[in-house]
Formats: C-alpha cells, sequence, structure tokens
C-alpha cells in the first residue's frame, strides 16, 4: 500500500490497483464523451482546436461552419460557400440524430455585407422550410479566408 498526503494533518491510503482502476474509468469516460462530439468523416473533421458539436443539456451548439470541403474552400462564391456551410452543417446535426429542423437559432458571419442578399438567396435554399431565429453579422475576417460562417443552436430535450 502506498501512503498519499491529503493535507498536513491527514494522510489515506491507496492500492496501485485502484489507481489503474481509476485510470482506466477515467480513459473510458474520456473516450465516451469524445465518442458523443466527434465527427465522422462524412461530417469533416474540425479545421481547429474546437468541438464541432456539443450537448448542453437539451441545447446542441454546431461550432461555426464554413464553405469548405476535403479542407479547401468551395470556389463559387458566396453562393457556393453558403450551400457548403449549410450541408457541413447538416453533416454535424447528423453525428448527434438532429436535423435543420431541430434548429432554433443561426448566428451568420459575412464578410462582406454587400453580398448579404446572395447569401440569403443560398441560406433560404439550404435550410428549406426550416426557418429559425438568426442574427447575421459583418465581420473583417474568416478563417480559409471564408466569405461565410454559420453557427447553429439546435434543441432537442433529453430522454
Amino acid at each position: 500500500m502506498a501512503t498519499k498526503k491529503r493535507s498536513p494533518k491527514t494522510t489515506t491510503k491507496t492500492s496501485a490497483k485502484k489507481k489503474t482502476t481509476s485510470k482506466k474509468s477515467v480513459a473510458k469516460a474520456a473516450a465516451k464523451k469524445q465518442a458523443k462530439t466527434a465527427a465522422p468523416k462524412k461530417a469533416g473533421a474540425a479545421l481547429g482546436p474546437y468541438t464541432p458539436v456539443v450537448r448542453a443539456g437539451d441545447w446542441v451548439i454546431v461550432s461555426g461552419q464554413l464553405g469548405v470541403l476535403d479542407g479547401k474552400l468551395v470556389s463559387g462564391g458566396v453562393a457556393a460557400q453558403t450551400a457548403q456551410a449549410v450541408v457541413n452543417l447538416k453533416n454535424q446535426l447528423a453525428t448527434v440524430g438532429l436535423t435543420l429542423h431541430d434548429v432554433k437559432k443561426t448566428l451568420c458571419f459575412l464578410t462582406d455585407m454587400d453580398t448579404f442578399t446572395t447569401f440569403n438567396e443560398a441560406y433560404v435554399k439550404g435550410f428549406g422550410g426550416s426557418r429559425p431565429a438568426r442574427s447575421t453579422i459583418g465581420v473583417a475576417a474568416l478563417p480559409f479566408r471564408g466569405a461565410v460562417e454559420i453557427e447553429a443552436w439546435a434543441f432537442k430535450p433529453v430522454r
């Protein structure tokens, strides 16, 4: 048995076996958490140090999606980038069993607000009959020199 000091006045005894079991259960929990948030190849890997999809109670938050396919920005300007960003959003939602109809709010970023009409047409087409609340913000730049990014908040009660 190893003795571990917890405070100047208190000591506890733990066995090496318990520590191993503890490490295994921590690793198992981490793997389970990763499985819940990891996106399959279809959804595309995260383009940075963040989790693409996170559940927080009844809410599911999808990190901003760019018009990227196979790690590269699609050609065709704002319309094509918006269409691809919506496809990427759909794919991320699918990893946790949700659809665009579960989305209650989107936050959209454009690097040129003069392209809002083109963006809006592609957004409406991509979202079909779904009309979540939305904010659209003009920004100076986006990763990968993208013109469009779409973040989404979906609501799906945990059962």
